[in-house]
């Protein structure tokens, strides 16, 4: 799978995980869903983007943020559907998704700003920004799923 084939299989991943309750159980949604993106990130992770290539980068990585963000602006609106006590556990999970999400953002400005000498250390610093947020975002939506009846 090619690293640009990561939104996509994000977004179907996610569709997959909103829409659909014909095939399987939620559970088994969200392990199949798990599965691909952790797939899709690792292609993503072992493109080796040279400082030549900062701008591709800089695209793909803003492009991943956009689609978590939206992906957690879709999880928000679920747990307000629910009920106090889920809301209230979910405060402190959706925080510390914002604060990953703020990081990742500042790590793209570094990689914008970076030189070459500096390329390969901002590279892994956003990559690792990048893979926080996408495991805090995936615990929080299987934590919801626990807590949320489909």
């Amino acid at each position: 799978m090619k690293p640009h084939t990561l939104a996509i299989t994000f977004f179907s991943a996610a569709a997959l995980l909103a829409g659909c309750d014909k095939a399987g159980t939620t559970s088994q949604q969200i392990d199949k869903v798990q599965a691909e993106t952790k797939q899709a990130a690792q292609d993503l992770q072992e493109k080796d983007y040279t400082f030549a290539q900062k701008s591709e980068f800089t695209k793909k990585m803003e492009s991943q943020l956009a689609e978590i963000n939206k992906d957690l602006e879709q999880l928000e609106a679920k747990i307000e559907k629910s009920s106090d006590a889920v809301k209230a556990e979910a405060k402190s999970r959706l925080q510390t998704l914002r604060e990953k999400s703020t990081e990742l953002d500042k790590q793209i400005d570094g990689v914008k700003n970076s030189t070459e000498s500096t390329w390969d250390t901002v590279k892994s610093g956003t990559r690792k920004a990048y893979a926080a947020l996408k495991e805090g975002f995936q615990q929080s939506r299987q934590w919801v799923s626990d807590k949320i009846a489909p």
